[in-house]
């Protein structure tokens, strides 16, 4: 192998090392691009959720996203059970959350099975 070999070698390889990184990276964390809550008849909440991520698969998906009250607590989980790989962004639905009557707040956050929570949260006010 002569010095052009292993220099074009070298380059592939930078370039191969350059792709694989931008493209694990590219598929990042879960974002939580919108929500919307409504009060039900019965004083629970329904709330809606946009979710961005560019899920890759069975190993990395957004799968789950999490209404926090306050204080930290979880009030509401919706699982998602699938990867949403051709339908980004995506919306869906969680009912009958009880919402303490006294916080004017709660926040949602999107989980991926690969980076955990870190995505873009969105915080709403709660109509009581």
């Amino acid at each position: 192998m002569g010095p052009g070999d292993r220099m074009a070698r070298a380059k592939l390889s930078l370039l191969l090392s350059s792709w694989l990184l931008t493209s694990q990276v590219s598929a990042g964390k879960a974002d939580v691009l919108q929500a919307e809550i409504e009060r039900e008849a019965d004083g629970h909440f329904t709330i809606a959720a946009t979710v961005r991520h560019t899920d890759t698969g069975w190993g990395h998906y957004a799968d789950r996203w999490e209404v926090m009250g306050p204080q930290g607590e979880i009030l509401g989980k919706r699982v998602l059970w699938h990867p949403h790989e051709h339908e980004q962004p995506f919306t869906r639905n969680l009912s009958g959350i009880f919402i303490q009557p006294t916080y004017t707040w709660v926040k949602i956050r999107a989980h991926d099975s690969k980076h955990g929570y870190g995505g873009r949260e969105v915080t709403l006010s709660v109509p009581h």
